[in-house]
Formats: structure tokens, C-alpha cells, sequence
């Protein structure tokens, strides 16, 4: 007995963001390459067919592309994430962890607490299990009153 299919798996080469043909908005385009492979006993062996496509996250439609178009979206995509040379390293590198350039040897007291600021007077740290931002059990205002 022989099993033996196909599978398709699907890579994301690129995040770029065009005006889309269908809906007309200016976002981003997810660029996919879709790889079929003959599989044997489950093992994919070798690709029968290669796809790419982008497809567009605010409506949903996805368009097939030529390979030279998504080879070059990806590039495009890889050059504009790195730094261009030249340009100085981030003031935090180079230092050990917990220290910058301002701050050497400084630790927050609290993690909540922002670095380099004093605690007021009376503070009290947040219970980690209170989402932060709501307002605490009985500071709701009464109605009626």
C-alpha cells in the first residue's frame, strides 16, 4: 500500500504596504509564496509548484504575482528595516543591562515606576493582578448622589 499527496506550504516574504486595486485604500499587502510538494508516507519530498501572491489586509483579496515583483518587494522590504549606515548606534548599546548613558548603575524601584524619576510622596505600586488604566473598586462615581 502507498500513500502518497501533496502539500502546500505558505511563507510570508514581505510586509508592504501599496493602494489596492480592489478597494482603493493604501494597505498593507501580505506577499506569500505558496510551495506544493509531492509528499510520500507524509514526507514531503520535492516541489511541484510554486506560487506567489499578495494579498491585501484590509480587504482580503489576494492577486498572483510574478516571481521578479515579489523578489523584489521583499528586497525592498529588507532595505528599508536595517539602519543605514552611518547613522550612530542606539545610546542604550554598548552598555551593560540597567545602565545607559545617563543613568549608570540606576534601577527603578518599581518596574511601573518610569526610570530617572523619584516616586511621589505616597505612592503605591499597582497590584499586578488590577489591569492598569481602570479605575480601583469604589472609585466608580455614585449615581444619584
Amino acid at each position: 500500500m502507498l500513500i502518497w499527496g501533496w502539500r502546500t506550504r505558505i511563507y510570508v516574504l514581505a510586509m508592504t504596504t501599496f493602494l489596492c486595486g480592489r478597494c482603493g485604500n493604501p494597505a498593507s499587502h501580505a506577499v506569500r509564496k505558496a510551495v506544493t510538494k509531492f509528499t510520500l508516507f507524509f514526507i514531503p519530498l520535492f516541489p511541484i509548484g510554486v506560487k506567489y501572491t499578495a494579498q491585501c489586509t484590509f480587504c482580503g483579496i489576494e492577486n498572483r504575482i510574478p516571481k521578479e515583483d515579489a523578489v523584489r518587494l521583499q528586497a525592498q522590504e529588507e532595505s528599508q528595516s536595517q539602519p543605514p549606515s552611518g547613522y550612530p548606534p542606539h545610546p542604550s548599546q554598548g552598555f551593560p543591562p540597567g545602565q545607559d548613558s545617563g543613568q549608570q548603575g540606576f534601577q527603578s524601584p518599581h518596574p511601573s515606576q518610569p526610570q530617572g524619576f523619584p516616586a511621589p510622596q505616597g505612592f503605591q505600586p499597582p497590584h499586578p493582578s488590577q489591569p492598569q488604566g481602570f479605575p480601583q473598586p469604589g472609585q466608580f462615581p455614585q449615581q444619584g448622589q
